[in-house]
C-alpha cells in the first residue's frame, strides 16, 4: 500500500487524516488518556509539545545517534491511513512510503532520510487497541515545495518562471520552476516559520497586556475565528503578523527573488494562516495560493505515481 506522509517540524500530514502536531512523549508505563501508540515495550503518546526543530530528523544532535521519534510519528500516521482505508490484511501489510525534504536539503539527506524507514523487518505495534503489522518495502524521496506545486501543474507547465514558497513551522522554503520543472540550484530554506511569529506575539502579549497566549488562539485570531481575546490583543497578533509577512518577503527580494512578475505560489500551513497578510502586502503582485494542507503528500503520491508509469516529474 502506497502511503505519504509530510513530515514537517510543526505538524506530520497525510491525505486521508487531520494533522497531528511533530511531538511525542515515551514512557514505561501505560499513560492515562491521549492518543497512545505501544511500540517496543514503551507507550508514546501524542503531544501539542513539538519535537525541537532539526535540520536532520533521523539523528539526535547531542550525540549523533539515531533518533526514533519521527519514526514513531510515522507508524502514528501509518496507522491512520491504513484506518482510512480500512485495510487490515492477515499478515504483514506491504509498505510504499513516499516522504519529501526542504529542496535546500533534498540532495544531502535524502538517502539517508529513506534508509531511516527501511530494512527494520516486519515492525509490530498497537494503536487503537489494533495490533499493526507492516514492512516498509519501498521509501521514495521527492523535494518538498516542488511535490505541492504538482498538485497544480497544469497551470505551471507553461509558465516560464514561478516561484514557490511553502511557509511551515520553523523554515520557509523556496524553489523557482521554469517551464514546470524544479531548478535547485534557486531554492533554499529561510528560518522564517511561523514558529517564530508565535514566539514574537507570545512575547509582545505577554509583556504589554500580561497574558500568556497560546499558539491554537494566534492562530484562531489570524483566520479569522473567535478567539475571546480584548481588542488590544487582537490588534498586537494582527500587527505582527504584518511584521513577520513584511520582514519574510523582504528577505526573499535581498536574494534577487522577483515577487511582482510572473507566478508567485505560496503553500504550506503558514500561508494558508497569513493569506490575508500576504494579500495585502505591495511587495507581491498576485500571491496564489495552494490551500490544501496536505498538498506536499498528494504531491509524493503523483511524483511516485508518475515514476511508475514513466513519467517525467521524479525525484
Amino acid at each position: 500500500m502506497l502511503i505519504s506522509i509530510d513530515h514537517g517540524n510543526k505538524q506530520v500530514k497525510t491525505i486521508h487524516h487531520a494533522p497531528f502536531t511533530s511531538g511525542l512523549v515515551c514512557s514505561e508505563v501505560q499513560p492515562f488518556g491521549g492518543e497512545t501508540l505501544t511500540y517496543q515495550g514503551r507507550y508514546y503518546t501524542l503531544t501539542d509539545q513539538r519535537i525541537p526543530y532539526r535540520r536532520d530528523k533521523t539523528e539526535d544532535e547531542k550525540d549523533k545517534t539515531e533518533d526514533e521519534r519521527f519514526f514513531v510519528l510515522t507508524l502514528f500516521a501509518i496507522a491512520y491511513e491504513l484506518e482510512a482505508a480500512s485495510f487490515y490484511g492477515a499478515g504483514p501489510v506491504r509498505v510504499q512510503l513516499a516522504v519529501g525534504l526542504p529542496p535546500a536539503h533534498y540532495g544531502a539527506q535524502q538517502k539517508r532520510f529513506a534508509e531511516y524507514f527501511l530494512n527494520r523487518g516486519t515492525v509490530s505495534f498497537t494503536l487503537h487497541d489494533r495490533q499493526y503489522e507492516i514492512l516498509i518495502d519501498e521509501v521514495s524521496c521527492y523535494p518538498q515545495s516542488y511535490a505541492a506545486a504538482i498538485t497544480v501543474f497544469q497551470t505551471l507547465q507553461n509558465s516560464p518562471r514561478a516561484l514557490i514558497i511553502d511557509i511551515g513551522g520553523f523554515t520557509a522554503d523556496y524553489l523557482l520552476l521554469r517551464n514546470g520543472e524544479g531548478d535547485l540550484s534557486v531554492c533554499d530554506s529561510l528560518e522564517n516559520g511561523v514558529i517564530l511569529l508565535y514566539n514574537r506575539v507570545k512575547s509582545r502579549v505577554a509583556a504589554e497586556q500580561d497574558l500568556l497566549l497560546d499558539e491554537t488562539e494566534i492562530d484562531a485570531i489570524l483566520l479569522g475565528r473567535d478567539s475571546g481575546q480584548s481588542d488590544a490583543v487582537l490588534q498586537i497578533v494582527r500587527h505582527q503578523a504584518r511584521e513577520f509577512v513584511s520582514d519574510l518577503l523582504s528577505s526573499l527580494r535581498e536574494r534577487m527573488l522577483e515577487l511582482k512578475s510572473g507566478k508567485v505560489i505560496f503553500t504550506g500551513g503558514g500561508a494558508v494562516l497569513l493569506r490575508q497578510q500576504i494579500e495585502a502586502s505591495d511587495k507581491v503582485r498576485e500571491p496564489v495560493f495552494i490551500e490544501d494542507i496536505a498538498a506536499n503528500g498528494r504531491g509524493y503520491q503523483l511524483l511516485y505515481q508518475a515514476e511508475r508509469m514513466g513519467g517525467n516529474h521524479g525525484r
